[in-house]
């Protein structure tokens, strides 16, 4: 006791044999993993029943003309170098279909210029509606599931709507395959 302030220490003394016990266990238990526990798998995730995809033409239901094809054009590309699935034109041999309708197309304003009032910086979010089925079976692999994505662009960079279109189309391509994989 010094100055009234009574110290308590701890000191826990192990022997070498005991440290290395402890630390082998550590290492075994590290090395075990989760794979038993959580479930974990470096199988896909996408269905396996599934080998070929159709993909249809997206519907536009909005004014701004052109969009179905590049969404389009993007997924078909996605799902090639995404998926293990391949894209077939004739239905008769395709073991699903995916389609779906634009329901939207917005264009935001993100910055405007404080002295001239034009805007800067504008954002196309793109907003649709997914289904994919299985021929074989009739099952809906997904109902009528919406889904958007967005891109900016800048009028100063040299860029316009077409160039924040195309880009939101490939992030909605993106998403609209991430629908397609399983659940974990």
């Amino acid at each position: 006791m010094k100055n009234g302030i009574l110290k308590n220490r701890c000191v826990s003394h192990k022997s070498p044999s005991e440290l290395v016990i402890l630390f082998s266990c550590i290492f075994s238990l590290s090395l075990c993993g989760c794979a038993g526990l959580a479930g974990y798998s470096n199988e896909s995730l996408f269905p396996k029943n599934v080998e070929s995809v159709r993909l249809e033409m997206f519907d536009n239901q909005t004014f701004r003309r052109g969009v179905e094809y590049e969404l389009s054009d993007a997924l078909a590309k996605r799902i090639e170098v995404d998926t293990p699935y391949k894209i077939i034109t004739d239905a008769d041999r395709a073991d699903t279909i995916i389609g779906g309708q634009i329901v939207g197309i917005v264009e935001l304003a993100l910055s405007i210029d404080r002295e001239l009032g034009t805007v800067l910086e504008s954002e196309v979010q793109l907003q649709a509606v997914v289904h994919w089925k299985n021929i074989k079976t009739g099952e809906l692999m997904i109902d009528h599931r919406p889904v958007s994505a967005s891109a900016s662009y800048s009028a100063l960079q040299m860029q316009d709507f077409k160039y924040a279109s195309n880009l939101a189309a490939n992030n909605l391509a993106r998403k609209i395959v991430e629908l397609m994989e399983g659940s974990w």
